[in-house]
């Protein structure tokens, strides 16, 4: 492989110049302040986590984690998500805290990826814990806090997606015998590839009304009537219990006031070896991947030694930069503060009355062969123009 040049960068990472990152930034900070008004307080763990513990835990595969050696040999990885380090503290340092607990972060995550177009291997998440409370009233909770907050980073059209793994593992453990068949069937659904499904479906030794009752799975989109629906399809009981629970997630949505930004998706399965019961995604109009992702992983501070019932969700706040308009963003200019060296004392006094004022300065020395400029800049590229107002104490020649 040959060297990579000095101004290249690896493949799935990326620059943020000034105005992407103050963009960034305030998506963050509005999200996050919605966050706290719904009683969240932000939490902050090491890029760095150790293999054995976060790293087995995530959900997150194996090949797709960063891993490196420290300088013992022990394998660290770097975070994939920011779950199950949460789960490590609200297991350790947090151990005494009653629950439920309600915490927020903001941090970069890292995957592994193939080196294909498109694909990141470093982005940003903001998102929520809800730890200690398996309630529908939870899972509505978490559902409604997306919703403000995809509000709060400026997404104005946009559907979130809800669905229940418990109700496909009914339905489908009750209808096929075969694991292999069954984890087949459920990849198909995890991938959006229903034509696979429906082939899958085809192939299999299993009486032809269960393949009717499961291909009718595809048709279980729309708002709380498909929950009525689906209880005809299956008399599973894990299926029916699951879908009694959405319907009542559904119920304290419409009290919450933000049902008409939700449908319910039961071919949505998330990810079946790690949510445990309701899962959600977010979409954004005119964009084909989530923009937010979440749901119920009741398993997984178990492995960490408290087992408690969690669920939560994350925004892709990168995506929302760069997929659709989001927060209003128009960064303040800094001033120009120009000075010659009679006048340096005066100037420096005007630049810390400016800034304690709460306004951006910059300075400019100049001499008496320099022009002093008399207006804004209004240079355009990457970075933009500069500044804005001038002020100006130098001696008048």
């Amino acid at each position: 492989m040959p060297k990579p040049k000095g101004f290249e960068k690896p493949i799935g990472v990326r620059d943020y110049l000034p105005y992407a990152a103050g963009k960034l930034r305030a998506i963050e900070r509005s999200v996050l302040d919605c966050m706290a008004s719904w009683g969240y307080r932000q939490i902050m763990t090491p890029t760095m986590e150790y293999y054995d513990t976060v790293g087995v835990a995530s959900s997150t595969s194996d090949q797709k984690l960063f891993k490196l050696l420290n300088n013992r040999g022990t394998t660290m990885v770097l975070r994939s998500d920011m779950t199950s380090p949460i789960a490590r503290v609200v297991s350790s340092l947090l151990k005494e805290e009653p629950l439920p607990l309600r915490l927020s972060y903001h941090a970069n995550v890292f995957r592994s990826i193939e080196e294909e177009a498109g694909k990141e291997a470093e982005f940003f998440q903001t998102g929520v814990e809800l730890v200690g409370d398996d309630s529908p009233e939870a899972d509505a909770e978490v559902v409604a806090l997306a919703v403000a907050s995809l509000q709060a980073a400026g997404v104005v059209s946009f559907k979130i997606a809800i669905g229940h793994v418990g109700f496909l593992n009914g339905l489908i453990e009750e209808a096929i015998p075969e694991q292999g068949d069954r984890e087949a069937l459920k990849e198909g659904l995890l991938h959006r590839d229903y034509v696979g499904f429906r082939e899958t479906l085809a192939g299999l030794s299993i009486p032809s009304e269960k393949k009717e009752e499961l291909e009718g799975i595809l048709r279980l989109r729309g708002g709380k009537e498909v929950c009525g629906q689906a209880l005809e399809l299956s008399h599973s009981p894990l299926a029916q219990h699951s879908v009694q629970h959405l319907g009542k997630v559904w119920d304290a949505l419409e009290d919450h006031g933000v049902a008409q930004h939700v449908m319910i998706d039961l071919t949505m399965i998330g990810d079946f070896s790690y949510y445990t019961g309701m899962t959600f995604e977010g979409y954004a109009a005119d964009l084909g991947f989530p923009v937010c992702s979440g749901g119920r992983y009741d398993n997984l501070l178990q492995q960490f030694g408290r087992p408690a019932p969690a669920t939560g969700f994350a925004l892709k706040t990168n995506r929302i930069l760069d997929g659709v308009d989001g927060i209003e963003f128009s960064p303040q200019l800094p001033v120009l503060l120009q000075y010659d060296a009679a006048h340096r004392k005066e100037a420096l006094a005007e630049a810390r009355k400016l800034r304690a004022a709460g306004r951006s300065v910059m300075m400019r020395h100049v001499d008496q062969s320099e022009e002093v400029l008399t207006k804004a800049e209004t240079r355009v590229g990457p970075l933009g123009p500069s500044y804005g107002e001038t002020i100006s104490f130098v001696s008048k020649s």
